[in-house]
């Protein structure tokens, strides 16, 4: 059996303050996606969201109501949660993808700062 390290959740922003907002049913629902994410299974309900930023997804989440939470799944070390807000209309509204596309900009400073800085090789001689 190959044991593997589920990835950590980083959360940018207010998006965990936003999700504990969430109702129940929807954190509940939430909490089951972003676990299925932290060990690299595929959540039920996504869809990519290029326009917020390169392998930016959205989860889906039907309660009562609609609820979303853009994610950052690509990177080896973590999982970046970006956003989490309730849909009220069919299309996500500019405010929602301008938030989660500086908190994209975020993780990804974030991600290389938990990269290992690049030795600069001597110089031949």
């Amino acid at each position: 059996m190959v044991w593997r390290t589920d990835k950590s959740l980083v959360w940018i922003g207010s998006s965990r303050e936003d999700l504990h907002q969430f109702p129940a049913e929807a954190r509940r629902k939430a909490g089951f996606e972003l676990r299925a994410l932290q060990r690299g299974d595929e959540p039920m309900d996504s869809k990519p969201m290029p326009i917020v930023g390169p392998g930016t997804y959205e989860l889906r989440l039907q309660t009562d109501n609609a609820y979303r939470v853009f994610y950052i799944a690509k990177f080896q070390e973590a999982i970046y949660v970006l956003h989490a807000f309730q849909k009220k209309t069919q299309k996500t509204t500019k405010h929602d993808i301008t938030l989660g596309q500086q908190r994209y900009e975020e993780a990804r400073r974030s991600h290389r700062s938990q990269q290992p800085k690049a030795k600069n090789p001597s110089p031949s001689r």
